[in-house]
């Protein structure tokens, strides 16, 4: 049964909150058992209008019980304890409702943030091949929405335990009203329940679709705002908008095919309990025309028997509804089928001799062809390395692996003589700073994102970082220097102001090792200049590893590496590079060759 496969996939999140949990359904209980006596004490209640005694009621019945309870009572006083008593009861459950009510919002609250906190820990910790497997619409989805959707369903569950509680509470005391005609009355709750099942079948299927188009319309809506300045540039808007409107459309059909069939429940299932309690009152009534206390108590209780059956109805199907989201959520959480990058035992507290490619090759998929082939290299403590090719050769993949985002498939990678996979991951990353091609600015402040390179950076040390990433004077320019949010991907600056602060962000960290991956590319010739003078000086003392082009970024690396389909095809410095006259030669006669090179080869 889906439900109970609903139900498992719940039950370590109905291991949170143990107490809470169960206080949620003792209150539950409570409120039934007091509506449902202060319902019955309606029958010693309408007996009682006569002012003169209780009317005697059938040996050992539900009537005789209650009404018993006030023989003792004045006949004057009689009405007026008896409805103090009701009111009494009201409030009880009105009292235990509003705190039940609390309990589940305060659950609600705490597994819907546990779910999310859990979720962006496994963003987190995952492998980067998961990530960039998976469609950033359904991860969105299931951060945004679906965790929500997941906590609802515990709610959901603790609703249908209650539900069935307060059932059984109700059906007791039409029991001890009348026996036969509950059983024949349930017999019809039954049928009616049968029914809205037969109803309510494709709901599963229908919440699966509707799960799809909304993580479809997600991928869209990404897509929209990373690709809002291509789809301008290539005048692409109303092939968007086509794009867009048939996504969208997709969802609200799909969600008004799932709510024309949930609105069809309650209107038939409103109308047939209707039908049952006109059915009860005339056979109770013809049966015995003075018993009219105890025929409109049952009515009573069994009008408010039906939306909790109803209730149990809707709750399967509401928790079914849910499965696929509870479902894509644990699948998220579930360790067993992702790759993660494990943290060796060995602290790093920085290099002594050098790092070590020892034979290392890397695949992303197994029937991929390599990315990186058989690569063995040594990258000395203090010197710089840097790294070349046509695009697709493997120097990302080499840098990737070097900052353990992937293992090799093949051989391995030392630092300082141990496998880099025994040293702490922390301590390691700690060390390391890297300038990408594709910069990186969150959604803060200049100074922030400055400091996230080094939190605890002092003001002094978060200017000297930006002067020496010429960043200072543009920062001083802006509307509020330091203290200006730079908006979703630093919308409000440039290219070249981007890649400023990334590098301000490392040279603040003072890292052991420094990765450039065209770390100046987007600047334009007087700052990256006034930006090579100071990288010049942070090299001093660091290890260097340089993904570039340029003459002024290589130049002075002492060791150039020329990768090619993978694999490391050349290598030395730039003179040598060039007189082999090989594919470094022809990439670098790309740009302007230095004439005293050609007088010399």
């Amino acid at each position: 049964m889906k439900e109970l496969q609903a139900i498992r996939a719940i039950q370590p999140l109905m291991k949170r909150h143990p107490w809470a949990i169960t206080g949620m359904v003792v209150l539950g209980l409570l409120e039934a058992l007091t509506e449902g006596l202060g319902i019955s004490l309606f029958i010693p209640f309408l007996y009682s209008l006569d002012q003169t005694g209780l009317a005697p009621a059938a040996e050992g019945s539900l009537a005789q019980v209650l009404t018993s309870l006030f023989e003792l009572i004045p006949a004057p006083d009689r009405l007026l304890i008896i409805s103090l008593a009701i009111l009494s009861l009201v409030l009880f459950k009105s009292v235990l409702s509003y705190g039940n009510g609390l309990l589940f919002s305060w659950v609600d609250t705490k597994l819907s943030h546990h779910l999310r906190s859990r979720v962006v820990d496994q963003l987190l910790r995952v492998g980067l091949r998961f990530i960039e497997r998976t469609k950033s619409g359904k991860l969105w989805n299931a951060l945004e929405s679906e965790t929500w959707t997941t906590a609802d369903a515990v709610s959901t569950f603790i609703g249908l335990i209650i539900n069935f509680a307060t059932v059984l509470v109700f059906t007791t005391a039409l029991l001890l009203i009348s026996w036969k005609l509950t059983v024949v009355v349930a017999v019809v709750l039954f049928v009616i329940s049968a029914l809205v099942q037969l109803m309510t079948r494709r709901i599963e299927e229908m919440a699966r679709a509707n799960q799809q188009a909304d993580q479809a319309l997600s991928q869209r809506v990404l897509e929209l705002f990373s690709g809002m300045r291509t789809i301008r540039a290539f005048n692409r808007q109303r092939h968007e908008q086509r794009r867009y409107d048939k996504t969208s459309w997709r969802v609200g059909r799909v969600g008004f095919q799932q709510e024309k069939l949930s609105g069809l429940i309650e209107p038939v299932s409103e109308f047939l309990a209707a039908a049952l309690l006109v059915g009860v009152m005339f056979v109770m009534l013809n049966d015995n025309a003075g018993n009219l206390p105890a025929v409109l108590v049952f009515i009573a209780i069994l009008y408010r028997l039906h939306p909790e059956v109803y209730g149990l109805d809707e709750g399967r199907a509401e928790l079914v509804s849910k499965l696929p989201a509870v479902d894509q959520v644990m699948s998220l959480l579930g360790r067993a089928d992702k790759p993660y990058v494990r943290s060796g035992d060995r602290p790093f507290d920085g290099l002594e001799t050098g790092i070590e490619f020892a034979g290392a090759s890397f695949s992303y998929d197994a029937e991929d062809l390599p990315a990186m082939r058989d690569v063995s290299v040594h990258i000395a403590k203090g010197e710089t390395t840097a790294l070349v090719g046509p695009s697709g050769a493997g120097k990302s993949t080499l840098i990737n692996l070097l900052l353990r985002f992937y293992e090799p498939t093949e051989g391995e990678i030392r630092v300082d003589g141990t496998p880099l996979h025994e040293v702490d991951l922390g301590s390691w990353r700690d060390k390391i700073a890297i300038v990408d091609q594709d910069v990186f600015v969150f959604d803060t402040t200049v100074r922030a994102n400055i400091a996230y390179g080094k939190l605890d950076a002092t003001e002094t040390e978060i200017v000297s970082a930006a002067r020496q990433a010429d960043a200072h004077d543009f920062i001083n320019a802006l509307p509020q220097g330091y203290d200006t949010v730079v908006g979703a991907q630093g919308v409000r600056l440039s290219s070249g102001q981007k890649q400023r602060i990334a590098l301000a962000r490392a040279m603040v960290r003072e890292p052991e090792i420094l990765i450039l991956d065209e770390a100046t590319n987007a600047l334009d010739s007087i700052s990256e200049n006034v930006i090579q003078t100071s990288l010049q000086k942070l090299r001093r003392d660091r290890t260097v590893i340089v993904i570039a082009h340029r003459l002024s970024t290589i130049e002075q690396a002492d060791q150039i590496l020329v990768l090619d389909k993978g694999a490391i095809v050349e290598r030395g410095d730039l003179g040598d590079l060039l007189r082999n006259n090989a594919l470094f030669a022809r990439l670098y006669d790309l740009q302007k060759r230095p004439a005293y090179l050609e007088e010399s080869a």
